[in-house]
């Protein structure tokens, strides 16, 4: 399986994403060709160029506009022009994610709905020919699946239409819980994660290290100069078979109710555990009790146990180490009789294995058309089985 790891130290964004990907070897005249296929109007050119950042070489990505570029776009003018456009399928796909990724995050930030969604910096025609460009990169090195490094979020302000604004931004801090982003703590002031890179990454990523045969490589140049080299490492190959590493931490509880237990679950789900369970077990003098079992990630170990400590009766926690192999998952936009709706997919090295709908819109249908749900559920999912009936 062809994947992608980004080593974002520096961050990343739409234009740095893109420039690493030129020089990890995707050609100009391809991304030229993608760009003509979107008919863009303000769209003049586009250049690559290699520049020393801080002493390391790296790319850089020239958009050259009409002067009048920059007018804003709603989200639905962005979702028809990419539909009606001339790119390839399996690149509008990647790119119209991309977009709903952001105008969610925005309906989310500003409490409207995603139709309303008026794109400021994100509508601009660079961010739509970054986000194009990102996927047709993607589509040309059959990348399967991207892996991200922990993301520095940087601190000050960010000046938008809105004004200044705190960093992360709120739209991207919408996007860094969506992916359920590993982040660290950074010193530099300045934006060092934008939307529309936050965007790409809560598309497709997952944060991890994976193990993999490296193919190819390629760095990309932000604009800002820090005292740090500010670039974006991009490593392309084939990922190994190995298990993941995660922790188990256990307890065994004889003294609380079912109402303090359930309590204790949303907030170890809410702090990050990746699954909670309780397990029926009989204790000393013959008392029944009951077991609580979290997956967490190694990182998260600490936090986890302290919460537990703290919000159950137990003295104390046991951690074991847990090495899990898993399947590869994403989500996907698909068009059926009710509308788009979203669909989660399981596959093994690539090959899609099952294929679910996902539960909050066959709710949302069942409201709207009055239908059981499990009637929706079932009709849904012979779309997804059958597409082409």
């Amino acid at each position: 399986m062809k994947i992608l790891y980004c080593d974002c130290f520096s961050g990343i964004s739409g234009d740095m994403f893109l420039s690493a990907m030129l020089d990890a070897g995707f050609p100009l005249d391809h991304l030229k060709a993608v760009f003509s296929a979107l008919n863009l109007p303000e769209y003049q050119d586009v250049s690559f160029q290699k520049i020393l950042k801080s002493g390391i070489t790296a790319g850089r990505v020239q958009l050259d506009f009409t002067p009048e570029s920059h007018h804003h776009r709603h989200y639905t003018d962005i979702r028809t022009l990419l539909e009606t456009s001339a790119l390839p399928p399996r690149i509008k796909e990647k790119s119209l994610r991309i977009f709903e990724k952001i105008a969610r995050a925005e309906a989310s930030v500003h409490g409207v709905s995603m139709d309303e969604v008026h794109f400021h910096e994100v509508g601009a025609v660079d961010s739509i020919l970054d986000i194009a460009g990102a996927a047709a990169a993607l589509d040309y090195f059959d990348i399967e699946k991207i892996y991200s490094s922990p993301l520095p979020l940087g601190t000050g302000q960010v000046q938008t239409q809105h004004g200044l604004l705190p960093i992360p931004a709120p739209a991207t801090a919408w996007l860094l819980q969506d992916m359920q982003a590993s982040v660290r703590p950074s010193t530099v002031r300045g934006e060092l994660v934008t939307p529309t890179g936050a965007a790409i990454l809560a598309a497709f990523a997952t944060f991890a290290e994976p193990e993999m045969t490296i193919r190819g490589q390629g760095t990309g140049a932000g604009m800002k100069e820090f005292e740090h080299p500010n670039i974006l490492r991009v490593f392309i190959g084939e990922a190994g078979a190995t298990a993941k590493k995660y922790s188990e931490i256990e307890t065994n509880l004889d003294d609380m109710t079912p109402e303090l237990l359930g309590s204790v679950m949303n907030r170890l789900l809410e702090a990050g555990a990746l699954d909670v369970t309780f397990s029926a077990i009989q204790m000393k003098k013959n008392r029944p009790a009951t077991k609580l079992t979290v997956i967490a990630k190694t990182a998260d170990e600490e936090k986890l146990s302290r919460l537990i400590l703290e919000h159950t009766t137990t003295l104390g926690v046991r951690v074991t180490d847990l090495r899990r192999y898993e399947a590869e998952r994403d989500e996907i936009r698909m068009e059926t009789a009710f509308g788009p709706i979203q669909v989660k997919r399981k596959l093994l090295n690539g090959k899609v294995i099952s294929a679910r709908p996902e539960f909050e819109d066959c709710e949302r249908i069942s409201r709207e058309t009055g239908l059981p749900i499990i009637e929706v559920s079932k009709k849904i999912q012979k779309m997804i089985d059958n597409p082409d009936r």
